[in-house]
């Protein structure tokens, strides 16, 4: 696999603005296909969740899924978009091994939900208007499985497997309009849009939103034009990229190779790109078709979709509370600061903090237990918090522990550890482990004669009035006892042996 030659990040900002767009595509999690009565089930063995009609057989005809219906105008409702009172289905002519009709069921000109927008937060508080084109209903195609290549891809297989199961899969295709004017914010800008748009599908309850499932999926379009330049640049399309670092790098990526071309006098290819996240690079896919190039027309199997007014109200009657003034209450409610919450949004862990405090923890405690001990770990297994296996309630029952004196913060960390590694429950773990709090005074005060006797000078200068001097003494007891002793306890322990008031 070449790599492109790209400029430095700094350097194509110097001299070019970015023009983005996204199309995020949303699987729906519906009990059954789109068009057919087949289960929407992820992870069953290949071909197992297929019927007729997801294979296109002669003869058969497409029913729609009317839950799926409804979810697509709660998601244009979320997008603050118009709903259409009628639209209807395409076809979208092409051949692919994935999809057996040689045709997918999209909407075209006639797309169920359009012209809305989505207020972007960045990470810095900075808003960013990001405006929809339209948000239209279609059918997923299967997935190849490509055999024999040293990174699963197409270039390099000797061959590929088809599993038919995700043909069919309801989805719903966000397209934005053309984002201009956010310059060297663009990659942030990127994840930042992607990431509310899966909060807004997982808050509606109609996607599982698992990106590693491809539940949702960016294509990334990026292009470049001069400082000054009202035209824009030709763009390329990066495809089904699955993760928000992954969205990031790849507009980055993107920037930098358009600016690199550009800089060379080359024109820019017009094309899909494939991205490599072991390399942060993209490499050619294929020349990028046009609308004109798919020959839809609309088809013929299926009716118009009718959405009455009566019907949107009654489905926008049901939508949760959206997630920006969710955070807005939730911060209020918690008492952080805007550093503090934004540092808790940025991180990924608001809504375990929710659920920790709903288990009973204080927000700040629940604060401290996610953002000290969990986003580290998570950093380094390089995985989001919520997937590194602490719960809610574990935290709450590690805190006890700790208030409840049976252990002290160092050893609640090492509890938690044992937890992750599947040693048993905190209480099994701090038995084989023997991590329990030394607050028997007969231990402590041997501990602290020892430390007392080894460090004179301090316990002059405590009975000479520097309480502060204390900590050296305490110090000294905690690593006699391997940091087990109830540092309360010793600190009481110390000023009465000395004599002194605390």
């Amino acid at each position: 696999m070449s790599i492109d030659a790209i400029l430095s990040f700094e350097e194509a900002m110097e001299k070019y603005d970015p023009v983005l767009g996204f199309e995020v595509h949303v699987e729906l999690n519906t009990k059954t296909k789109m068009f057919s009565s087949a289960p929407n089930v992820f992870g069953d063995e290949p071909n197992t969740n297929v019927n007729e009609v997801d294979l296109g057989m002669p003869g058969v005809l497409p029913v729609v899924n009317k839950a799926a219906v409804e979810s697509s105008i709660k998601i244009g409702l979320a997008l603050n978009c118009k709903i259409a009172e009628s639209c209807r289905f395409a076809r979208k002519n092409y051949f692919y091994p994935d999809t057996p009709k040689n045709f997918q069921t999209s909407q075209y000109d006639e797309p169920i939900a359009y012209d809305g927008y989505l207020d972007i937060e960045l990470e810095d508080g900075t808003v960013f208007r990001v405006e929809i084109e339209r948000a239209h209903m279609e059918e997923d195609a299967g997935k190849l499985t490509h055999m024999g290549g040293a990174a699963g891809r197409i270039q390099g297989a000797d061959y590929s497997l088809v599993d038919y199961n995700r043909a069919g899969v309801p989805l719903v295709e966000i397209v934005t309009k053309p984002i201009e004017g956010a310059g060297s914010r663009a990659p942030e800008l990127a994840k930042a849009y992607v990431a509310a748009v899966r909060e807004i599908v997982k808050n509606l309850g109609v996607s599982d939103a698992r990106m590693e499932r491809g539940n949702v999926r960016c294509d990334a379009n990026v292009s470049l034009r001069p400082h000054g330049q009202e035209r824009f640049g030709i763009r390329s399309e990066t495809k089904n990229v699955n993760s928000l670092r992954a969205v990031e790098h790849a507009v980055r990526y993107e920037i930098q190779r358009h600016a690199a071309v550009l800089d060379s006098g080359q024109p820019v290819v017009q094309e899909t790109r494939h991205w490599h996240e072991d390399t942060r690079s993209t490499t050619s896919g294929r020349a990028k078709s046009d609308a004109d190039d798919y020959r839809y027309f609309p088809e013929p199997d299926l009716v118009p979709v009718v959405a009455s007014r009566e019907w949107v109200e009654e489905l926008r009657a049901t939508l949760p509370e959206p997630p920006a003034e969710r955070r807005k209450r939730l911060k209020e409610a918690w008492g952080y600061s805007d550093l503090e919450f934004r540092d808790v949004v940025n991180a990924g862990v608001m809504d375990s903090i929710e659920e920790t405090v709903a288990a009973g923890a204080t927000a700040d405690v629940a604060r401290k237990w996610w953002m000290g001990e969990v986003v580290g770990r998570a950093k380094v297994a390089d995985v989001e918090p919520a997937e590194l296996g602490v719960t809610p309630q574990l935290i709450v029952e590690l805190n006890k522990l700790v208030e409840g004196g049976k252990i002290n913060n160092k050893m609640a960390s090492q509890v938690l550890d044992g937890v992750l590694a599947g040693e048993g429950t905190p209480e099994e773990i701090i038995a084989k482990r023997g991590l329990a709090v030394v607050s028997d005074d007969g231990p402590l005060l041997e501990a602290i004669d020892a430390a007392l006797a080894a460090q004179p000078d301090v316990a002059e200068k405590i009975r000479g009035g520097k309480i502060q001097a204390i900590g050296a003494i305490v110090g000294g007891v905690m690593k006699a006892t391997r940091g087990q002793a109830d540092a309360g306890r010793v600190r009481e322990l110390i000023l009465e042996k000395l004599g002194v008031q605390g």
